[in-house]
């Protein structure tokens, strides 16, 4: 399942229309964060090491982003939901309660399902 989602995410690098399903964001997420924490482990504290896991971070950003507005649609809210993270503390807690949520079984405004397969 990771490597599907990780495929998917990657494969819609800046695509923020239409859908994601919670599976595809969660199995990205974690798959993102490890990526970056082995990195840190292992290459940081060099110059060379930062400046690689300062491009990876930078590489994974605009996917993470794409596909977090994707989930959002899934959800059938409105990219923009994702400014909710700009209020303090309480922003984020909404955003990952959002995330976790079901999306919608049915078609919405802004396509079909897709599940993860």
């Amino acid at each position: 399942m990771i490597g599907l989602a990780v495929r998917s995410v990657l494969g819609q690098y800046a695509t923020f229309s239409g859908r994601a399903s919670r599976a595809e964001y969660w199995w990205y997420s974690l798959a993102s964060a490890v990526a970056l924490l082995a990195l840190t482990y292992l290459l940081g504290g060099s110059r060379l090491g930062d400046l690689l896991i300062v491009l990876v971070d930078l590489g994974l950003f605009l996917p993470g982003l794409a596909v977090t507005v994707r989930r959002l649609h899934d959800t059938g809210r409105s990219g923009g939901w994702i400014f909710i993270t700009l209020v303090p503390l309480v922003g984020a807690i909404v955003l990952i309660v959002m995330m976790a949520s079901r999306g919608d079984a049915a078609n919405n405004s802004y396509g079909a399902p897709r599940p993860l397969a």
